[in-house]
């Protein structure tokens, strides 16, 4: 596979949505136009850097910049994550792919789940009504 193409991918979680590019490099991360180290808390580094982590010599290869809205902080680093995995894999090819995908499935692999929509006149999407007798 040619290493001097740009990728670009999309991840999704929740109401998060991540949008990803990557191109030849020297290994810098940038997430919404700053720097990895300085996004978000401790945690949220080290789930993004992750896939990172397990394919090491292609991530000191390569920058990426990514774009990130919607959602809370936890769904916008698992919409990082999975576009950082679909990016990866991409540009690394079938073995990158396997890699990634026997550690996390979710690194490649969206999560459907969504919030359920509340119920006419309910405060919640299970709550009912209480019933009074009197």
């Amino acid at each position: 596979m040619s290493k001097s193409k740009v990728v670009i991918t999309s991840g999704r979680r929740k109401r998060a949505i991540a949008r990803l590019r990557l191109l030849p490099g020297s290994g810098m991360i940038r997430v919404n136009g700053m720097a990895l180290d300085a996004y978000g808390s401790k945690l949220a580094r080290l789930k993004i850097k992750e896939p990172l982590l397990l394919v090491s010599d292609i991530a000191d290869k390569v920058n990426i910049s990514v774009n990130v809205h919607g959602g809370g902080i936890i769904s916008q680093v698992d919409a990082i994550r999975q576009a950082l995995g679909r990016a990866l894999s991409e540009f690394g090819g079938e073995k990158v792919r396997k890699i990634l995908v026997n550690y996390d499935r979710t690194f490649l692999v969206a999560d459907t789940r969504r919030k359920e929509p509340c119920k006419p006149n309910d405060s919640k999407a299970r709550a009912k009504r209480q019933k009074s007798y009197r």
